[in-house]
């Protein structure tokens, strides 16, 4: 496997959008849908290939805080993860971690933090990947509970 960053041409750009509209119809995050050319354009690319089949991405931005928060002050440069997307049968082989590093690396120099949200079904499984494989810090979540399901059932 290869991970490299690359720059944005039809061809990766076709990639990409044929893979988010394999992720969509995955059904695993909630209110995903696949991308378009404006979602993708303007952002970093990583990809990871074996050959030349491209089993997975990463894509995101540089940002800047603009105030103050518990994670870091106005100011602070930041990567902001977009999307990091693995083929379902490549997965547990150490993609997303070979993705996320290399973003790591490209950014270190630029970026004081790297910041994702992420909205998964399987919630349990991402954040033993992003707390326990990288060493991501968590910071907030948003829960919710629907009223009136229960009892509707009964």
């Amino acid at each position: 496997m290869t991970v490299r960053e690359v720059q944005l041409n039809d061809d990766i750009l076709s990639q990409l959008i044929d893979l988010s509209v394999d992720w969509e119809r995955e059904g695993s995050c909630h209110g995903y849908r696949r991308n378009g050319p404006a979602d993708i354009e303007g952002n970093r690319v990583f990809l990871a290939r074996e050959g030349e089949r491209t089993v997975g991405y990463l894509f995101g931005h540089m940002e800047t805080a603009e105030k103050t928060t518990s994670v870091c002050p106005a100011g602070t440069a930041f990567f902001e993860v977009e999307e990091l997307y693995v083929r379902p049968e490549c997965r547990d082989r150490g993609v997303g971690r070979a993705l996320f590093q290399a973003a790591e690396d490209a950014v270190s120099g630029q970026a004081e933090l790297i910041m994702l949200g992420t909205a998964t079904k399987n919630f349990r499984a991402i954040l033993h990947f992003y707390i326990d494989e990288l060493g991501m810090e968590f910071w907030s979540a948003r829960l919710f509970k629907r009223l009136g399901e229960s009892k509707a059932e009964g």
